[in-house]
C-alpha cells in the first residue's frame, strides 16, 4: 500500500470509538509493520520528563529488552533531547546506537507533540539499507498527528 491508501485507514483506527489509546496504538503499529514493505519494527516510546527516560508503549515486531531508554542514549533517547526527527541510513555508522537486533539496518525516529510537548515517539527499525526518505518522515509526522488528539 502507499502512504496515501494507509492514512485514511490511520485516521479510522484514531477515531475509532470504544477502542482504548493503547489498543489505537497497537493497531496502527500493525497497520504500518503489515502494509509498508521496510518497516520490521514498529513503535511507540513514551516521556516520562521528571526521570528523564522512555518507555516502551504499544509495539509490533521481535520483542525488544529495550523498554526504558534514557534521554540522550541511544537514537531514541537523542530524539528525546532534540525533538528532531532523526533517520539512520545505517545503524552501523552511528556510535550511540542501542542494538535490538543483528537484522536491523537502519532506524527512523519522528517525535510525538502534544501542545508544543514532545511526549514520545514512533520508532521505526528496518532489515533494509537506508529505505527510508522524506516521504518517510512526513507520513510519521501525519500518523503522529492523528495520534496527538488521543492525549
Amino acid at each position: 500500500m502507499t502512504f496515501s491508501e494507509i492514512k485514511p485507514l490511520v485516521t479510522e483506527i484514531s477515531t475509532a470509538e470504544n477502542t482504548s489509546r493503547d489498543e489505537k496504538l497497537l493497531q496502527i503499529c500493525a497497520l504500518l509493520e503489515a502494509n509498508v514493505e521496510h518497516y520490521n519494527w514498529v513503535g511507540f516510546y513514551f516521556a516520562n520528563h521528571e526521570t528523564q527516560t522512555l518507555h516502551l508503549g504499544p509495539y509490533v515486531g521481535a520483542p525488544t529488552d529495550h523498554t526504558v531508554i534514557p534521554f540522550g542514549k541511544g537514537i531514541c533517547g537523542q530524539v528525546a533531547v532534540s525533538n528532531s526527527n532523526f533517520v539512520v541510513p545505517d545503524v552501523t555508522a552511528q556510535d550511540n546506537y542501542i542494538a535490538c537486533s543483528f537484522t536491523v539496518k537502519s532506524e527512523i525516529v519522528v517525535p510525538l507533540f502534544v501542545n508544543g510537548v514532545n511526549i514520545g515517539q514512533i520508532d521505526i527499525d528496518s532489515n533494509t539499507l537506508d529505505p527510508f526518505k522524506a516521504e518517510d518522515e512526513r507520513f510519521l509526522e501525519f500518523v503522529n498527528n492523528q495520534i496527538a488528539v488521543l492525549f
